[in-house]
């Protein structure tokens, strides 16, 4: 490729590239679910400017252009939500993923002082499932939204896992 990915805080200038992008790497779970109705695909511009501006949010750049993204935002319990997590289709299977994953971890815990992160995916998000599982996120619950049974997943900071060859 000649160009390094490399991972960093968003800024409101990347807003509309990230929208797009996860316009469209959530194609894909709304075509799962039979649900193209889903949060990633219905967002608007002002509710991710609004999510920059008090959450913590990681974009993975090739050059200028925003080829991944993750989100977080810190609960009552002082405990990091983690959503919107998206690799651009052609780099996924990459290790993309989880380096986003232990960025936004990483500035979590020293930027926020967070010890633990919770996220959700849909029960039928094999591919999902298998990197959370892989970065040491263990199931502790579910949850429904519209159609979608998801499944609530958590790991306590400082957790080593296994990664994956």
């Amino acid at each position: 490729m000649g160009m390094s990915v490399t991972i960093s805080a968003a800024t409101e200038h990347d807003a509309e590239q990230i929208l797009k992008l996860q316009y469209l790497c959530f194609q894909s779970e709304a075509e799962i679910y039979g649900d193209y109705a889903i949060a990633p695909l219905t967002q608007t511009l002002r509710e991710l400017l609004d999510e920059l501006d008090g959450g913590c949010v990681l974009v993975a750049r090739l050059g200028s252009e925003v080829v991944g993204s993750v989100r977080a935002a810190v609960d009552a319990t002082g405990t990091a939500v983690l959503s919107k997590l998206c690799v651009h289709p052609r780099l996924q299977g990459h290790g993309l993923g989880g380096r986003l994953l232990t960025g936004i971890e990483e500035t979590l815990a020293v930027e926020r002082a967070v010890t633990r992160v919770q996220l959700f995916t849909g029960e039928r998000s094999a591919g999902n499932l298998r990197l959370y599982r892989s970065r040491g996120y263990t199931p502790v619950g579910t949850d429904q939204d519209r159609r979608v049974t998801l499944i609530a997943m958590a790991k306590e900071l400082g957790t080593p896992y296994a990664a994956s060859a």
